[in-house]
């Protein structure tokens, strides 16, 4: 076999969205998701492709990894690839090697929630267990009930309301409509879309976008906020309601979302639309 490392190419971008999306399936590890990278994909499609490696195998498509600050790569492995041990060495030893330039600092850090041989061989190197994150999914074979919430699609006209509810909700947002215009061009948005929660008085107050991996596969929420001026009021829990009917109506069978476990409001929210906490997981950390 003939293992390669590469940096893709924006017109490569494309095939590894459509790779990622042929991974998702139910009953596996939440790992890396097409919504990922289509939501980075708002700085564009160069800044994205830079960000990205990508091990074949023979030419063929077998993990990918999504460098995420300096020190973290976020991680997707094929299921075919689950229990290849000799691939699991290789993708390690590229982690674990200075001259490959993947990571750069003194703690290194892999998300890796899927790959039985990958995950296994971090272990027994020296990898421990970081900090915790809880995994919530919600089934979607049955209807979803509405809230009462008025949720609107995002498109042009609607735009500065989501931009104006993701700056409130997260107070390091950089988001705007010109991002929003870039990222809705990508392939990965075209199986996603943005929505926007609206209170009695028409103001914006929650908003989130969604990401379909194509029917019959899990969605993501990537990211779901709530305008720091009307918290407290269960639009954080409607909005997330409405985003898992969005995803049903697209043909998602699953809608998965992933937050830190020290995030307890956010866990106690997706709690409250109906996702379900599956175990923690914690990424592998390794002082290089």
């Amino acid at each position: 076999m003939r293992f390669e490392l590469l940096t893709p190419t924006p017109d490569q971008l494309d095939a590894l969205v459509a790779d990622l999306s042929s991974w998702q399936q139910d009953g596996l590890p939440i790992q890396l998701h097409p919504g990922d990278l289509g939501w980075q994909w708002r700085f564009g499609s160069i800044t994205l492709a830079e960000v990205l490696r990508v091990w074949t195998v023979d030419d063929t498509t077998m993990a990918i990894g999504f460098i995420d600050g300096g020190s973290l790569i976020r991680m997707a492995i094929a299921p075919s690839a689950d229990h290849d041990e000799a691939f699991a060495q290789a993708l390690v030893s590229d982690l674990e090697d200075p001259a490959r330039g993947i990571l750069d600092a003194p703690k290194l850090v892999v998300e890796a929630r899927f790959g039985t041989a990958f995950r296994s061989l971090l272990h027994s190197r020296g990898w421990v267990d970081d900090d915790p994150w809880t995994p919530l999914v919600r089934d979607l074979s049955d209807p979803v009930d509405d809230t009462g919430l008025r949720v609107e699609v995002v498109g042009p006209e609607r735009v500065d309301d989501r931009v104006a509810v993701q700056r409130a909700a997260f107070g390091r947002s950089t988001f705007t409509a010109v991002l929003w215009d870039g990222m809705s061009q990508s392939s990965a948005y075209q199986k996603g879309r943005c929505l926007v929660g609206y209170d009695g008085q028409d103001n914006a107050v929650a908003g989130v976008t969604v990401w379909s991996a194509g029917p019959g596969r899990p969605g993501l929420l990537e990211p779901m906020g709530v305008h720091r001026d009307h918290r407290g009021h269960g639009y954080g829990t409607a909005i997330s309601v409405a985003a898992a009917a969005a995803l049903r109506n697209m043909g998602a069978s699953s809608a998965l979302v992933v937050t830190p476990s020290s995030n307890e409001g956010a866990v106690a929210t997706y709690a409250s639309a109906g996702f379900r906490c599956m175990p923690e997981v914690t990424d592998f950390a390794y002082n290089s």
